[in-house]
Protein backbone atom coordinates (compact mmCIF):
# COMPACT_ATOMS: atom_id res chain seq x y z
CA UNK A 1 0.00 0.00 0.00
CA UNK A 2 1.25 3.61 -1.25
CA UNK A 3 1.44 6.39 1.25
CA UNK A 4 -0.99 7.88 0.25
CA UNK A 5 -3.13 5.26 0.60
CA UNK A 6 -2.17 4.94 4.37
CA UNK A 7 -3.34 8.61 4.15
CA UNK A 8 -6.79 7.57 3.29
CA UNK A 9 -7.17 5.01 5.20
CA UNK A 10 -5.88 6.79 8.50
CA UNK A 11 -8.27 9.78 7.68
CA UNK A 12 -10.99 6.82 7.78
CA UNK A 13 -9.86 5.52 11.10
CA UNK A 14 -9.64 9.28 12.55
CA UNK A 15 -13.66 9.81 11.06
CA UNK A 16 -14.50 6.63 13.09
CA UNK A 17 -13.01 7.57 16.21
CA UNK A 18 -14.36 10.92 15.97
CA UNK A 19 -10.38 12.24 15.95
CA UNK A 20 -10.87 15.45 15.31
CA UNK A 21 -7.25 17.22 15.01
CA UNK A 22 -6.32 13.66 13.10
CA UNK A 23 -8.91 14.18 10.96
CA UNK A 24 -8.09 17.86 10.01
CA UNK A 25 -4.53 17.28 9.62
CA UNK A 26 -4.83 14.35 7.15
CA UNK A 27 -7.72 16.06 5.19
CA UNK A 28 -5.25 19.35 4.45
CA UNK A 29 -2.15 16.67 3.00
CA UNK A 30 -5.15 14.72 1.03
CA UNK A 31 -6.00 18.20 -0.39
CA UNK A 32 -2.43 19.24 -1.24
CA UNK A 33 -2.06 15.81 -2.99
CA UNK A 34 -5.16 15.82 -4.99
CA UNK A 35 -4.36 19.55 -6.39
CA UNK A 36 -1.21 18.17 -6.97
CA UNK A 37 -2.08 15.02 -8.80
CA UNK A 38 -4.43 17.23 -10.80
CA UNK A 39 -1.49 19.26 -11.96
CA UNK A 40 1.13 16.44 -12.07
CA UNK A 41 -0.73 13.07 -13.05
CA UNK A 42 -0.11 10.56 -10.21
CA UNK A 43 2.41 11.17 -7.59
CA UNK A 44 4.89 8.46 -6.54
CA UNK A 45 5.47 7.96 -2.14
CA UNK A 46 8.38 10.17 -2.81
CA UNK A 47 6.06 13.07 -4.03
CA UNK A 48 3.61 12.90 -1.02
CA UNK A 49 6.43 12.81 1.19
CA UNK A 50 7.71 16.08 -0.13
CA UNK A 51 4.40 17.45 0.43
CA UNK A 52 3.75 16.48 3.74
CA UNK A 53 7.46 18.35 4.63
CA UNK A 54 5.86 21.43 3.09
CA UNK A 55 2.82 20.82 5.53
CA UNK A 56 5.29 20.48 8.14
CA UNK A 57 6.98 23.65 7.48
CA UNK A 58 3.83 25.58 7.22
CA UNK A 59 2.86 24.14 10.67
CA UNK A 60 6.07 24.76 12.09
CA UNK A 61 6.13 28.45 10.81
CA UNK A 62 3.01 28.70 12.35
CA UNK A 63 3.72 27.68 15.57
CA UNK A 64 6.50 30.27 15.29
CA UNK A 65 3.93 32.97 14.83
CA UNK A 66 1.33 31.91 17.41
CA UNK A 67 3.87 31.44 20.10
CA UNK A 68 4.86 35.54 19.27
CA UNK A 69 0.96 36.20 19.73
CA UNK A 70 0.97 34.23 22.69
CA UNK A 71 -1.95 32.24 21.93
CA UNK A 72 -2.17 29.49 24.53
CA UNK A 73 -5.04 27.89 22.58
CA UNK A 74 -3.71 27.77 19.20
CA UNK A 75 -0.65 26.43 20.74
CA UNK A 76 -1.81 22.91 21.55
CA UNK A 77 -3.68 22.43 18.88
CA UNK A 78 -0.90 23.31 15.74
CA UNK A 79 1.60 21.28 18.08
CA UNK A 80 -0.62 18.28 17.68
CA UNK A 81 -1.27 19.05 13.88
CA UNK A 82 2.42 18.62 13.95
CA UNK A 83 2.84 15.43 15.68
CA UNK A 84 0.65 13.71 13.40
CA UNK A 85 2.20 14.80 10.07
CA UNK A 86 5.47 14.10 11.26
CA UNK A 87 5.02 10.34 11.87
CA UNK A 88 4.63 10.13 8.11
CA UNK A 89 7.98 11.29 7.31
CA UNK A 90 11.26 9.01 7.94
CA UNK A 91 13.46 9.45 11.33
CA UNK A 92 15.69 12.52 11.00
CA UNK A 93 19.50 12.08 11.10
CA UNK A 94 21.29 12.88 14.80
CA UNK A 95 23.85 15.45 13.89
CA UNK A 96 26.25 12.78 14.55
CA UNK A 97 25.08 10.66 11.70
CA UNK A 98 25.07 13.63 9.48
CA UNK A 99 28.66 14.34 10.80
CA UNK A 100 29.53 10.71 9.89
CA UNK A 101 27.75 10.90 6.54
CA UNK A 102 29.67 14.28 5.64
CA UNK A 103 32.81 12.75 6.61
CA UNK A 104 32.46 10.12 4.02
CA UNK A 105 31.26 12.41 1.67
CA UNK A 106 34.50 14.30 2.05
CA UNK A 107 37.03 11.50 1.69
CA UNK A 108 34.53 10.78 -1.28
CA UNK A 109 35.40 13.53 -3.45
CA UNK A 110 38.80 14.19 -1.90
CA UNK A 111 37.92 17.65 -0.33
CA UNK A 112 40.54 19.25 1.27
CA UNK A 113 39.09 23.09 1.93
CA UNK A 114 36.16 24.82 2.51
CA UNK A 115 36.15 25.87 -1.58
CA UNK A 116 35.36 21.95 -1.86
CA UNK A 117 31.92 22.76 -0.18
CA UNK A 118 29.66 22.47 -3.46
CA UNK A 119 31.45 19.20 -4.50
CA UNK A 120 30.60 17.79 -1.11
CA UNK A 121 27.03 18.80 -0.42
CA UNK A 122 26.33 17.73 -4.24
CA UNK A 123 27.30 13.92 -3.43
CA UNK A 124 25.87 14.63 0.32
CA UNK A 125 22.13 15.90 0.10
CA UNK A 126 20.74 13.48 -2.19
CA UNK A 127 21.84 10.87 0.93
CA UNK A 128 20.43 12.94 3.62
CA UNK A 129 17.31 14.48 1.43
CA UNK A 130 13.95 14.47 4.12
CA UNK A 131 15.73 13.67 6.98
CA UNK A 132 18.23 16.21 7.59
CA UNK A 133 17.91 20.07 7.44
CA UNK A 134 19.75 21.98 4.80
CA UNK A 135 21.37 24.19 6.96
CA UNK A 136 23.07 21.81 9.61
CA UNK A 137 24.30 19.57 6.77
CA UNK A 138 26.10 23.04 5.13
CA UNK A 139 27.29 23.67 9.05
CA UNK A 140 28.57 20.69 9.72
CA UNK A 141 30.40 20.50 6.51
CA UNK A 142 32.02 23.94 7.19
CA UNK A 143 33.05 22.65 10.04
CA UNK A 144 34.78 19.88 9.17
CA UNK A 145 36.23 21.46 5.92
CA UNK A 146 37.66 24.14 7.74
CA UNK A 147 39.03 21.64 10.80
Amino acid sequence: MGLKETLQQDLHNAMRTHDERRKLALRLVLTAVQLAEVEQGPLSDEQVLELIRREVKRREEALELVLLSGRQDLLAQDKVELEILRAYLPQALSADEVQELARAAIAEVGAASPADLGKVMKVLMPQVKGRADGQLVNQIVRALLVA
